[in-house]
């Protein structure tokens, strides 16, 4: 009878707190310590590199090139720039587009550089191949709609056209759908 009542008595009492030891606690104080040192020296670099990705992305825009009155069927070659930004760095790019009117009138323009190695692609630079682009370093060349006639494995990307107020405006870069 008496275990009974040593257990009575037990649970009457209050709940003992437990002490924590010196050991413990150094533990727990450099533990956390060297936890937020840590993570005030990662978390700059994980901002770094992530914060390019989170930041908003405008719609592609588009750049104003050329009047649609000096577009002939004849392709031109016409230069702009676009400002770009790289991380954190902003830049005007210079680029260059040939634009020309195809039979219906539709106005078109293709990138210049080459699809074989990335050299940059004339209009009736080569004797050889008149009324073609001609690409200077490897000989590829393409026909008036970029069609790839020699070496080059595909044909010239196209840039996005839209037409404004009486300007040609030129907005992304495109695999060419002119040609099959």
């Amino acid at each position: 009878m008496s275990s009974e009542h040593d257990q009575h008595e037990a649970s009457n009492k209050p709940p003992s707190r437990k002490e924590m030891s010196r050991r413990q606690f150094l533990t727990y104080t450099l533990g956390g310590a060297t936890a937020y040192m840590a993570a005030g020296a990662i978390l700059p670099m994980v901002r770094f590199a992530v914060d390019p990705i989170l930041q908003h992305k405008g719609e592609g825009t588009s750049v104003k090139v050329a009047e649609i009155s000096k577009i002939t069927n004849e392709p031109q070659e016409f230069t702009f720039e676009l400002q770009q930004q790289d991380g954190w760095y902003l830049s005007n790019a210079s680029l260059v587009a040939w634009i020309r009117k195809d039979e219906q009138g539709k106005i078109y323009a293709l990138s210049p550089i080459c699809k074989h190695l990335g050299c940059t692609v004339g209009w009736n630079s080569d004797k050889n191949y008149p009324d073609e682009y001609h690409c200077p370093c490897h000989g590829a060349h393409y026909d008036k709609e970029g069609k790839n006639l020699a070496v080059a494995p595909k044909p010239l990307d196209e840039y996005v056209v839209k037409e404004d107020q009486g300007w040609v405006y030129l907005g992304e870069i495109v695999p060419n759908t002119r040609v099959k």
